[in-house]
């Protein structure tokens, strides 16, 4: 296959997501459409003192056939990639590399999905989301997003908003570290993922799909959950990391 494109972008605008992620949408500056699949990611290239750096972030817009797109970036302490992004003024320009990866859901074929991320994982999610009502599917998709606090449910009011409108979609989230008043699900998400699971492959006639975005941690402990302890098999598990 063919190096995915380099071409130059400049940040449009940017709003904070939670008190340690900031979204991030920019433009290409020779104003072609950015073509990709929901669920791939970007790279941007990074300036620094002891040289260029470069950092790879899941894109959270749908594919609409504009030159933007958005990222999500968590600031990570002293970490010089995301320290820059979150100090990135709206107009300054980038070099970005991509589209790339295979972590997509094509809906031609799309099966029943569980969706399961943790923190910034929800991007590629909203993504394919967002492509799935674009394109008017209506196969079913739930939701099962994983933060330590409240404040952390990034896209909270848009995924509240897409599954009250859409009853084919669902949103389920857990805090690992809620608050007294919290009345929603609690702990991790391999906590939650079994029962929603068989919950949703009992609503279909087709055996449902997982995909699974966040740490490597986690990643690997939902993956043995699904494959040695439910018996899924291979291709019906999708997995993503970001570490």
């Amino acid at each position: 296959m063919p190096p995915p494109p380099t071409f130059t972008v400049a940040l449009a605008s940017a709003r904070p997501l939670s008190p340690s992620v900031r979204a991030l949408t920019f433009e290409r500056t020779d104003g072609a459409p950015l073509a990709f699949e929901a669920g791939q990611w970007i790279s941007l290239v990074i300036p620094g003192e002891a040289g260029e750096l470069r950092r790879s972030y899941s894109i959270a817009s749908e594919p609409n056939g504009t030159p933007r797109f958005e990222l999500a970036v968590t600031h990570v302490a002293q970490g010089p990639g995301s320290s820059f992004l979150h100090a990135l003024a709206p107009g300054a320009a980038l070099t970005a590399i991509g589209p790339a990866g295979f972590f997509t859901r094509p809906l031609a074929h799309a099966a029943p999905s569980i969706l399961v991320a943790t923190g910034t994982g929800v991007t590629p999610f909203r993504s394919m989301l967002r492509a799935a009502i674009a394109a008017g599917n209506t196969t079913p998709m739930w939701l099962l997003f994983g933060v330590r606090q409240e404040g952390d449910i990034l896209y909270r009011d848009e995924l509240e908003s897409m599954a009250a409108s859409h009853p084919h979609l669902h949103v389920e989230v857990t805090l690992s570290r809620p608050h007294e008043g919290w009345s929603g699900r609690h702990g991790y998400v391999q906590t939650h993922l079994r029962e929603l699971l068989e919950s949703l492959a009992a609503r279909t006639s087709t055996e449902p799909h997982v995909y699974v975005c966040g740490l490597t941690k986690m990643v690997s402990s939902v993956r043995e959950l699904l494959r040695k302890d439910m018996s899924l098999p291979r291709e019906r598990v999708h997995t993503e990391r970001y570490d």
